[in-house]
């Protein structure tokens, strides 16, 4: 995908609760095996679970695969675009 293409977007996909796949992330906060809060192009996110880990990564794409126990996702706030830092910054 081209940034053009992410641009604005921001979508996630749940495979039983051990496998997240992410778009439209803009920037990872903070990560541990059982918190991660990112941004994305639609506001802040938090995942809670255990044993997690990235699996996969593109600064370029904006794309991000977690893999482990997914307990919780929860969007905390929406940050516009003059705000956003870049992605893995």
């Amino acid at each position: 995908m081209t940034d053009k293409q992410t641009a604005g977007r921001h979508n996630i996909i749940l495979e039983n609760r051990s496998k997240l796949f992410l778009t439209g992330v803009t920037e990872v906060a903070s990560f541990d095996d059982s918190e991660l809060r990112i941004y994305t192009e639609l506001g802040e996110l938090l995942i809670k679970g255990s044993q997690m880990h990235i699996s996969d990564m593109s600064v370029e794409s904006g794309e991000l695969n977690i893999e482990g126990e997914i307990s919780l996702m929860s969007y905390e706030s929406k940050r516009t675009k003059h705000r956003r830092l870049p992605f893995g910054g």
